[in-house]
C-alpha cells in the first residue's frame, strides 16, 4: 500500500486546466489503485472532487502560524502526520524541504516565455526553477514531449528525471443529442479568457467569416482580470463560466470548437471537444493532443479559411466527428494514472540516492 499526498490548492479555482487535472487525476489514481490511500490537502478551503472514491480523502490544514508557511513547513508537516510515502505537487511546486520523495507536474513553460501571458506568475517564475535545478523534486511530469524537451534545455535537467504523460478528457464528456433539427450555427471556444489564448485573432477571423455565413461565436469560460471585457456585438455570445454539466451540449452542437492558442503545454479542452464529437480547428500548439484529427490554423488568414471550410461543408461533419471521436479514444485518465503511479514508484526508488 502507498500513501500519497496531493497538493490541492488548484481545486480552489472554479474552472480551468489546473483544477481539471488535479480533480480527474486524483480520482483516477484512487480508482485504479484501491489498495493505496490518496489525500488532497491545501492551506486554503477547497471542494473535494465529485464522486471521489473512498480512498481519496481530505487531508488536514495548517495548525499554527508556522504551518501557514505552507510550502516551507505546513505541507511537509501535514505529510508527516498522514504518514505519506510521497508528495505530488500538480501545480508547478513541491515542498521546499526534501523530507520524502516528491513528484512535480510542470504543465508548460509559459511563465518563462511571454510575461504578458501571466499577470500573477512571479512566484512560479522564481520558485519552480529552484525546485527543479536543485533536485528538490525527485521526479517531474510534463503533459507532452514538447514541454519535456523544452524543460530539459531550460532547466538543465537530466532526461531520466522527467517524463511526458498525456492528459485526457473526463469520461462524462460524450456526444449529446442535437438540440434542434437544423445544423449547429455557432463556433465555440471554451477556456479561460486570457491573452495567451489569442482570442482577439479569433474574433477578427470570425467577423470576416460572418460577413458571408450567418454563424455565431460562443465564448465560454472565466475571464481573467488581465483580459479586457468584450463589448456586445451581434452574434457574439460571451457566456462566462458555465457549469461542467453544460459543456457536452455546447461542444456537441457546435459547428466546430476553435482553439487558436499561441502556446499550450497540452490543450485539454481540445480532447474534451473531440470526445463530444465536435470538429476541431486549432493552432499547432496543441498538435500532440489533436494529432491528425484537427484542422490547423496559426494565423488570421488560416483561421478564416478553416472556419469557412467548416461553415461551407456541413456534409463533411460526420467525417470530422469520426476523426475527433477516434482521436479522443486514444487517451484516458486511467492510462494517465497508471503511468503516474509508475513515476511514484520510481521516485520512491530514487529518493536519497
Amino acid at each position: 500500500m502507498m500513501r500519497v499526498v496531493i497538493e490541492a490548492t488548484s481545486l480552489t479555482l472554479t474552472s480551468g486546466g489546473l483544477a481539471r487535472y488535479t480533480s480527474e487525476h486524483s480520482k483516477a489514481l484512487a480508482r485504479c489503485f484501491p489498495e493505496d490511500e490518496y489525500f488532497l490537502t491545501s492551506d486554503q478551503p477547497f471542494p473535494m472532487p465529485e464522486s471521489a472514491p473512498q480512498n481519496l480523502m481530505r487531508g488536514g490544514v495548517p495548525r499554527n502560524s508556522m504551518e501557514r508557511r505552507w510550502w516551507l513547513w505546513g505541507l511537509t508537516r501535514e505529510s508527516t502526520r498522514l504518514h505519506a510515502d510521497l508528495v505530488h505537487g500538480p501545480d508547478f511546486a513541491v515542498p521546499y524541504l526534501s523530507r520524502r520523495p516528491s513528484v512535480l507536474t510542470l504543465h508548460d513553460l509559459s511563465p518563462w516565455m511571454e510575461k504578458s501571458w501571466h499577470h500573477a506568475a512571479d512566484r512560479v517564475r522564481r520558485r519552480t526553477p529552484v525546485l527543479l535545478e536543485m533536485g528538490i523534486a525527485t521526479m517531474i511530469i510534463t503533459p507532452s514531449e514538447t514541454v519535456r524537451k523544452a524543460a530539459i534545455d531550460r532547466f538543465r535537467l537530466r532526461p531520466d528525471r522527467i517524463v511526458a504523460i498525456p492528459e485526457a478528457a473526463a469520461p462524462w464528456f460524450r456526444p449529446s443529442p442535437p438540440v434542434q433539427e437544423s445544423r449547429p450555427q455557432y463556433f465555440i471556444f471554451v477556456g479561460t479568457l486570457e491573452p495567451r489564448k489569442n482570442l482577439i485573432a479569433l474574433l477578427a477571423a470570425w467577423r470576416e467569416v460572418r460577413r458571408h455565413h450567418e454563424v455565431d461565436l460562443v465564448l465560454a469560460g472565466r475571464r481573467r482580470e488581465d483580459f479586457d471585457e468584450l463589448p456586445q456585438e451581434p452574434g457574439l455570445r460571451v457566456l462566462g463560466e458555465v457549469p461542467d454539466s453544460a459543456l457536452p451540449d455546447l461542444y456537441s452542437n457546435a459547428l466546430a470548437f476553435v482553439y487558436p492558442s499561441l502556446y499550450e503545454g497540452f490543450g485539454l479542452p481540445v480532447l474534451e471537444a473531440m470526445q463530444c464529437g465536435a470538429p476541431v480547428i486549432a493552432s499547432s500548439a496543441v498538435a500532440e493532443a489533436a494529432g491528425d484529427a484537427a484542422l490547423y490554423a496559426d494565423d488570421h488568414d488560416s483561421i478564416i479559411d478553416a472556419m469557412t471550410t467548416v461553415a461551407q461543408h456541413p456534409e463533411s461533419r460526420a467525417e470530422w466527428r469520426a476523426k475527433s471521436l477516434a482521436r479522443a479514444s486514444q487517451f484516458s485518465w486511467e492510462r494517465t494514472a497508471r503511468l503516474t503511479h509508475d513515476i511514484y514508484l520510481e521516485a520512491m526508488k530514487r529518493f536519497g540516492k
